[in-house]
């Protein structure tokens, strides 16, 4: 999410320095309302927007239930978060289906916004969940814009209605009517209506998107933002609710590196929810806008639950089972190490998942630096072996893995560190197969601390006691292993650890070479 990043990196060391106060005055309160008022500023938030959230802040913060809390840092960190929820919205909303389909929804917004292939984002997301969706070309006056919506339907699968070349021909309050119709002829139950934008708002633009929306009466109007706009973001949005009106909003280009906190705005000052984010420009780059995780996000305390609910779309539950029972088995090969690379590849991105870990805004460099196509060689040298290699690596000497080399375009020392890292990731999920805890090398066991080797446990176990007095043995060694435990989080809300750099160096080695 790199277009709150910024926002991300001010707001989190402002709350670091603000944990390494035991007692809060009302000085440091001051000082870090101050701190997130010019952050949010520098990240072009509407101003009345930050005049409310940084007045909703401070009377919190200086009130009973931060000077009743165990630790009034993390109480403050949380007064943040949630009022970061409430400028985003609240709570989640969905789309609303109308109970006799088909379902209309048109999409509104300025040229370059996004819209014709969020239009195929939405229609190929709908899809999925067994709806039968139909785009219909109304943008006319852009040129190639219909030719654009036909590609993206094909790509999405999508049927599409688009009677006019368009590029300044055509009537687009017609097409609209006429797709609807059409629609309800060939039993789509959900209608998509792409219209044309202008480069900025004007007269012209308002009254043909009023008159396909009074000719449709549609059941959703969707007002499709470019995150990246900057301060001008609410003034459009603002021209938008009073020339059509809109009932929900899309951020779209969320992976620039915009500053983008106008797209925060949005939300409160219009009133309208933000339904959907558009995170990439590829057809499966959207997802449901989750105020409450989108928050996380930007404080750095990680989402987990969409990393969960992608893992749950891209795997298969049946192959799961299937990989689980050769793992116990001890029959887990090469071949299934690809398909469960190929699996993951369908989550999407890697440095997106590994960005909605907890406390990875401090590894961004780190992150930088992954390199996503080591996955891809990786099953290049796997592809390169015959299946017998594939099923059992031991019969790898050294003119086959030469061979396998100059088949894939690497060098022998790859596939030798492709055969060595599979072998150690088999035997830690035979281990996690049968119930035990995997011992991950230079990372030690995974339910120890994060980044802590092998030599570094060796020397702390032998600092154990050494007392004579079995009592006073065992008190000591409890003692010890109670410093060493986790500490928790960034901002100690949840006991969930960062990432260390030694994590991301084993997952490197994992799926490529190290």
């Amino acid at each position: 999410m790199a277009t709150f990043g910024t926002l991300s990196d001010r707001l989190t060391e402002t709350f670091r320095n603000l944990r390494k106060k035991g007692q809060l005055t009302p000085a440091d309160v001051d000082g870090t309302v101050r701190e997130i008022r010019r952050a949010l500023l520098d990240a072009d938030v509407a101003l009345p927007v930050v005049k409310e959230f940084t007045a909703a802040v401070r009377e919190r913060a200086l009130g009973d239930e931060v000077n009743r809390a165990l630790n009034p840092a993390q109480q403050v960190v949380q007064i943040v978060n949630d009022e970061l929820i409430g400028i985003l919205g609240g709570k989640q909303r969905r789309l609303q289906f109308a109970k006799n389909p088909p379902t209309v929804i048109m999409l509104a917004g300025l040229q370059g916004s996004g819209k014709t292939t969020f239009a195929g984002k939405l229609a190929k997301m709908l899809e999925k969940d067994g709806h039968t969706p139909l785009l219909v070309a109304c943008d006319l006056q852009r040129p190639n814009a219909v030719n654009q919506l036909q590609v993206v339907a094909e790509r999405a699968g999508a049927a599409i209605y688009a009677p006019e070349p368009g590029n300044g021909v055509g009537d687009p309050v017609k097409v609209a009517r006429d797709g609807v119709a059409y629609a309800t002829r060939q039993q789509h139950d959900i209608v998509i209506i792409d219209t044309a934008g202008r480069l900025g708002v004007d007269a012209e633009l308002m009254k043909q998107a009023a008159d396909i929306r009074t000719a449709t009466q549609p059941d959703e109007v969707l007002f499709v933002i470019d995150a990246m706009i900057g301060q001008d973001a609410v003034n459009t949005a603002k021209a938008f609710q009073d020339g059509v009106d809109f009932t929900g909003v899309v951020l779209s280009k969320l992976d620039g590196d915009a500053r983008g906190g106008a797209a925060l705005s949005v939300a409160s000052v219009t009133g309208r929810p933000i339904i959907f984010a558009s995170t990439g420009e590829g057809l499966d780059d959207v997802e449901p806008f989750h105020p409450d995780r989108m928050a996380s996000r930007i404080l750095d305390l990680g989402d987990i639950l969409t990393l969960i609910e992608q893992a749950q779309n891209a795997f298969d539950e049946a192959e799961a089972m299937k990989v689980a029972e050769k793992l116990a088995t001890e029959t887990f090969t090469l071949e299934d190490f690809l398909e469960q690379m190929q699996q993951m590849k369908k989550m999407g991105s890697m440095k997106k998942m590994l960005g909605m870990l907890p406390g990875m805004g401090n590894m961004k460099q780190q992150l930088e630096d992954f390199d996503e196509r080591e996955i891809d060689r990786t099953e290049a040298i796997i592809r390169s072996m015959t299946p017998v290699e594939r099923r059992n690596p031991k019969v790898l000497n050294g003119s086959r893995r030469l061979r396998i080399a100059r088949g894939s375009g690497m060098t022998v020392t790859d596939v030798n560190q492709l055969v060595q890292r599979f072998e150690q990731a088999a035997k830690m999920m035979k281990t996690v197969a049968r119930g035990g805890v995997p011992n991950i090398p230079g990372m030690g066991p995974v339910g120890g601390k994060p980044g802590a080797s092998s030599k570094r446990g060796k020397q702390q176990k032998a600092k154990g006691s050494r007392s004579g007095n079995p009592a006073k043995r065992a008190a000591e060694n409890a003692g010890i292993a109670a410093s060493t435990a986790p500490t928790g989080s960034g901002f100690g809300l949840g006991g969930q650890a960062a990432p260390s750099e030694a994590d991301l160096a084993e997952l490197q080695k994992m799926l490529g070479r190290g």
